[in-house]
């Protein structure tokens, strides 16, 4: 602490001081250095300082010449006791040298009051005078934790300006400002297009997408330094459509069809979360082919006179009309020439005179009219067979009326009903009395391996179809076919139903097959890829009378190629392979795939394509498409395809904007690790299709897994948001989870781009005591600003013994393929009548056009149009959509409301009868 002396005491001790010195030096000679004829000046002078936590600064002073130096600190002269000094003498000068020094406590500043900053300065004085040094301030260094301004995060277009505030803590001295790129010093990187200025901002001038990084300000002065919040900086690019391609050609080879062309968000491609293209990927528009003309021929010209040579001739041309736009030229001579004398004729080209010519005359006239009556009994004889054959199909309802005559050849058989998609068939040939049941002994694949009344016994049904005609055939109004389950086989097992999402039952019934094949004849049939959606109809007739074909059908396994990366395509459902290639069939095939997109024109572009010898992939057509290649009918779960050609089809989907999307299943599995305190939950996100959910029953099929709750469906958008996966709700106090792994994420790509392979995470558990059997918590799946499902687990983690399951999963999956009637659901006499009442066209409309209208089936009619019996084609699509449910009852309304329709135009024609079906 200073000690404060006035003025008069600090001069008489400088006296003091004086005269000590002049009897310890005695008088020095004039000329003497020591005794110059100046006064003190300051070699060193006290600085600035300031004072580091609760260390002490020195001040220090130097001068020369000086008898002596003293502190002065806020106008108060320090006691000397406090100065430190030392004397020397220079030796370039020759004169003596005075350092003196104080320390200043943290203390001292503290208790200071004063109107300015503390302060010392040094007073150094000779025989001649006194000198005084600069005012030194001593400060309390520090550096306040919180920033006044963090930075904050941004998303920049590319190519716009990044402007990054910091305003460093209050410190003394003032904070330097330097800031970080992902953890490396801006100064160092000599990048002229960031620029850190002097009020601590940092500046992009052109956002590149190398600027996308993690930014923190850093502030430091003599006591520490600060980290700022990080600013993440994403730099991103909106899309651009890219240029239109070309038109595509026509679609129709004859009149009105469409044609389209399509661009890509690819110019540039969305990067960094920007925006995708608005608008439509796709165009359409409509076209008018010309239709080819066939020619025709003109009337003959007259005979020419007869020649010399007894001949004459005749010519026509190909003018009536003239072959136009690719149109066939006209079949047969245009030139045609005879004997114009019946063969008698010399080799002269006379006449030989011995055959008159009246008699030559004669023989031409008998022969003409015998001709004229054989053409007239001719035709007596047709009009004759068709009066008797109308008659005679008339009993059979050839032209149907009303639905009494279709309906009545509905024929009453019991069968086992599948599930809604159970790949087993129904047999429809077997007519067992009606109140006995009937199964199968084979061994049983489900289609749906989760469903959670998979192993009960299934309930008497009954398959009504309702229609006026069932009175014609002396039946009830109403038929009604009882269905019994047969539930023997089941409860010999084990005594006990096993109920698959209990938290310990069994997991899936068998493996799915990856491969169907059957030989199939001219009664057609069915193949079946078990648990996978997917399933091939053979119709009746496709294939020649004494022919069969071995046929196959498989699922590719392998990543596919079918998506385009260009175009942003996905696939949909499984990639399917029906052949063999040379197979020559008479009318097409139904094939079924199930996908996983929800369905709306207005958010996807899908297509359907095939593979080509070059294991390409080339656009067989778009589902909105109308083609006479192909059929396709897109429901909210499966894809009915009608083909004609054997190879490899993929069902492929374009979305056309973030509002498309396609669902997901989403599963958990739990089972205990090798330590009996450690549990492992999974949680699977796969395509909703039974093929890929059938992968994740195997998979944890084959490690021992348990079905913990029942899987659900989530809707996952295709807006670039990622997919999150958190436990929640999980005991404390009772279990242990590893550290960061609450949560876990996929990313959008990883799930929107998965083509079918499952995708999962696990969370490893930890009890903290075997004493603990019970596990219960939730799990979140939900996208970024999205859908979301909750898993409720709740389970016991006992250890168990291995259960045993019912002998019919054990058994391997051998129903795959059916052959004909009991493969379909229409009986086959119902298939003919309608096919022949139907193709044919009519006056009174009754024609395929309207059986397809009746049933739902109104895309696409020149496809049909096409076939050799348009009726059965639109039977056998009919029988690919209904295969699981078996709707007759559909099928027998629809051809009621049809009669009733022919009823209504009945009575505006009395006139017209009809033949009487119940005679």
């Amino acid at each position: 602490m200073a000690i404060k002396l006035n003025s008069i005491d600090f001069r008489k001790g400088a006296v003091l001081i004086y005269k000590r010195h002049k009897r310890t030096t005695g008088d020095a000679a004039p000329d003497s250095p020591s005794v110059g004829g100046t006064l003190p000046h300051f070699l060193q002078e006290p600085e600035d300082a300031y004072i580091i936590k609760s260390n002490p600064i020195r001040l220090r002073c130097r001068a020369a010449p000086a008898l002596q130096i003293f502190f002065k600190c806020n106008g108060e002269w320090v006691h000397q006791n406090q100065h430190m000094s030392q004397e020397y003498l220079d030796q370039d000068t020759g004169l003596k040298v005075r350092e003196v020094m104080i320390n200043v406590s943290r203390q001292q500043v503290e208790d200071f009051h004063g109107p300015e900053d503390y302060w010392c300065l040094c007073v150094a004085w000779s025989h001649l005078g006194t000198s005084k040094s600069r005012k030194a301030t001593v400060r309390i260094a520090y550096l306040r934790k919180n920033f006044e301004q963090d930075p904050q995060g941004k998303e920049v277009p590319i190519k716009g300006m990044i402007v990054l505030h910091c305003r460093p803590p209050e410190g003394v001295p003032a904070a330097e400002v330097e800031w970080l790129k992902n953890e490396e010093l801006v100064s160092s990187l000599s990048d002229d297009n960031i620029d850190t200025r002097a009020d601590h901002n940092l500046i992009i001038n052109e956002a590149r997408l190398s600027d996308s990084a993690n930014y923190t300000c850093l502030a430091s002065n003599i006591v520490a330094k600060r980290r700022s919040a990080t600013a993440t900086v994403v730099v991103f690019v909106n899309g651009g459509w890219s240029l239109w391609t070309e038109w595509s050609p026509c679609s129709v080879d004859c009149g009105r069809g469409v044609q389209k062309r399509s661009r890509t968000c690819t110019n540039p491609a969305p990067l960094n979360g920007g925006a995708f293209c608005e608008g439509m990927s796709v165009q359409k528009s409509t076209c008018n082919a010309l239709c080819p003309v066939d020619g025709g021929w003109e009337e003959w010209s007259e005979w020419t006179l007869c020649s010399a040579q007894c001949e004459r001739q005749r010519w026509r041309e190909c003018n009536a009309p003239a072959p136009r736009h690719r149109g066939k030229m006209c079949e047969g001579e245009s030139h045609a020439m005879e004997n114009c004398t019946g063969g008698i004729c010399t080799q002269n080209g006379k006449m030989l005179h011995d055959v008159k010519p009246q008699s030559m005359d004669g023989s031409n006239d008998v022969a003409l009219y015998s001709g004229l009556a054989a053409g007239v009994i001719a035709v007596a004889v047709l009009i004759i067979s068709v009066t008797l054959y109308r008659r005679s199909q008339s009993e059979y309802g050839v032209d149907v009326i009303d639905s009494s005559a279709l309906a009545g050849g509905f024929q009453t058989f019991n069968f086992k009903t599948a599930r809604q998609g159970n790949p087993l068939l129904l047999n429809s040939s077997m007519q067992p009395e009606l109140t006995a049941g009937q199964t199968y002994s084979g061994p049983i694949c489900f289609q749906d391996s989760i469903d959670k009344e998979l192993f009960d016994p299934l309930p008497d049904m009954m398959v009504k179809v309702q229609s006026s005609f069932m009175v014609s055939l002396g039946v009830a109004d109403r038929a009604e076919y009882h269905v019994k389950a047969h539930t023997e086989g089941y409860s010999a097992t084990q005594g006990r139903k096993p109920n698959l999402l209990a938290p310990n039952g069994p997991l899936g019934p068998c493996k799915a097959q990856l491969r169907s094949s059957g030989v199939f004849g001219h009664l057609g049939g069915r193949l079946v890829m078990p648990n996978t959606g997917v399933s091939l109809l053979v119709s009746h007739g496709a294939i020649a009378e004494d022919t069969s074909w071995e046929m196959y059908m498989l699922i590719n396994q392998a990543q596919s190629s079918a998506p385009s990366e260009e175009r942003c395509e996905i696939l949909l459902g499984p990639e399917v392979t029906y052949g063999p290639p040379g197979l020559s069939l008479s009318s097409p095939v139904a094939m079924t795939i199930a996908h996983c997109a929800e369905v709306s024109a207005e958010n996807w572009n899908i297509q359907l394509k095939r593979q080509t010898k070059d294991n390409k992939w080339e656009e067989v057509m778009s589902v909105e498409d109308e083609s006479t290649s192909c059929y396709c009918l897109l429901d909210s779960k499966s894809c009915h395809l009608l083909l004609d050609e054997p190879g490899s089809y993929a069902l492929v989907g374009e979305p056309l904007n973030e509002h498309a999307g396609k669902r997901l299943k989403v599963a958990v599995f739990g089972s205990l690790e090798a330590s009996s305190l450690n549990y492992s939950l999974r949680v699977y996100c796969v395509d909703d299709t039974p093929h890929a959910f059938q992968g994740v029953v195997s998979a944890e099929t084959s490690r021992g897994g348990l079905l913990l709750e029942e899987p659900k469906t989530l809707l996952f958008k295709g807006n670039t948001y990622s997919l999150q996966v958190s436990i929640q709700d999980l005991p404390q106090f009772l279990w242990s989870i590893k550290p960061f792994t609450t949560c876990q994420e996929f990313s959008f790509c990883q799930v929107w781009s998965s083509n079918q392979q499952p995708l999962h995470c696990a969370f490893s558990l930890e009890r903290f005591t075997t004493a603990t059997m019970q596990l219960s918590c939730k799990i979140s799946v939900r996208q970024v600003k999205g859908h979301e499902q909750i898993l409720q687990v709740y389970t016991s983690v006992a250890e168990r013994e291995k259960e045993t399951l019912p002998f019919f999963m054990q058994a391997d999956c051998t129903v795959t393929s059916q052959t004909g009637a009991k493969a379909f659901k229409i009986p086959l006499s119902i298939r003919q009548r309608i096919c022949a009442t139907f193709d044919t066209a009519n006056a009174k409309g009754k024609d395929w056009q309207l059986l397809a209208q009746k049933l739902h089936i109104q895309r696409n009619l020149s496809y049909f149009a096409k076939q050799r019996s348009p009726s059965g084609v639109i039977l056998s699509l009919w029988e690919a959509q209904h295969q699981a449910s078996g709707d007759l009852d559909s099928l027998a309304s629809a051809l009621e409301e049809i009669s009733k329709i022919h009823s209504k135009s009945l009575a505006h024609s009395p006139s017209e009868t009809e033949p009487d079906f119940n005679q």
